[in-house]
This record gives C-alpha cells, structure tokens and sequence, in this order.
C-alpha cells in the first residue's frame, strides 16, 4: 500500500472555510478511484501561522498513485490555490507501507 500524504498550514482567519471544502474536496479525491480511504488529522503543534492539518490518502498500487498525478492531481490542486491561494502552504510526501505492527500481548 501507498500514502499520499498531505499536509497543508492554513490561515486562521479562513480555517473554518476551508475545513468546509475539504470534506467536498477528500470527496472528490477518492471519487477519482485511484485512492481506497482517506484521513483527515490535525497537527498538534504550536504554530503561529494558521493551523495544520494532514490528509493521508490509501492506495493499492504505485500505478494508481502514478494515474492520479497524471489524470487528477493538477486540476484538483488548481481548484485549492483558486480557492485559497497564498493562505494555504501544502507540502506532499509519498509513504510506502512496509508492514503494519499490532500489539500482541495485551494482559498487562
């Protein structure tokens, strides 16, 4: 599995808005059928600068992450920047799983 990971500083005079789009725009994301969930989180850190959140979207393959930055990723990005130009910074990273750890004593 692959992580397209997002992460993005917006402004706090504009944050309530854009929490809003996003629900539409994750939407949007996943309805491309190259991602299988997606995670909204909230960096918890001190910033002085807006708030920051983090979207790790799932994929089964390198091809669908490749498929969506060659059919998707610049038409949804435009949308964002039209949207909220320079009061929102996003940084991109590529994750691949290696294997998932659970915990497997769980008596104490």
């Amino acid at each position: 599995m692959y992580i397209y990971n997002v992460t993005i500083n917006i402004e706090e005079s504009l944050h309530d808005e854009w929490l809003n789009w996003m629900e539409s725009h994750i939407a949007d994301v996943l309805n491309t059928g190259k991602f299988t969930a997606a995670k909204l989180t909230e960096v918890l850190a001190e910033n002085e600068s807006g708030r920051t959140y983090s979207v790790q979207y799932s994929a089964n393959s390198r091809k669908d992450l490749d498929d969506y930055y060659q059919f998707h990723a610049d038409k949804l990005r435009a949308e964002a920047i039209k949207k909220f130009g320079n009061k929102m910074l996003a940084f991109r990273t590529e994750l691949k799983l290696i294997k998932e750890y659970y915990p497997t004593n769980l008596s104490n």
